[in-house]
């Protein structure tokens, strides 16, 4: 069963719904968009979930905590005119292949290579 954490309106039709929810016996927290549909029997409109949204597992936490925090000390810096620093990315680096048929050390991308069948 999910627990309710917060609903954030997003526009006159949809939420943004925080919730923690178990998933394969492991807690979640999703943070995800609902839209207004009307239920088929009643007619009563209720909110339903899309596709559109991010579960974390519950022990992400402290670093998504982290991340709102750097998130308002950001705003924050931009409306006292600040132009706040940018962190690296984490950057997962790409294995270089070297091509046989070509010696040229150019930086420009080459296609990948089609696998033979």
């Amino acid at each position: 069963m999910a627990v309710l954490i917060k609903d954030i309106q997003r526009n006159s039709n949809e939420i943004i719904r925080i919730e923690v929810s178990e998933f394969k016996g492991k807690e979640l927290i999703n943070i995800r968009i609902w839209f207004q549909a009307v239920e088929g029997g009643s007619g009563n409109v209720v909110y339903k979930p899309t596709q559109k949204g991010v579960a974390l597992n519950i022990s992400e936490f402290d670093q998504l905590k982290d991340g709102i925090e750097k998130l308002g000390q950001y705003i924050k810096d931009r409306q006292g005119g600040n132009i706040p620093d940018q962190p690296e990315t984490n950057k997962i680096p790409q294995e270089e292949e070297q091509d046989d048929e070509s010696s040229d050390e150019d930086d420009e991308p080459k296609p990948p290579k089609k696998k033979k069948s």
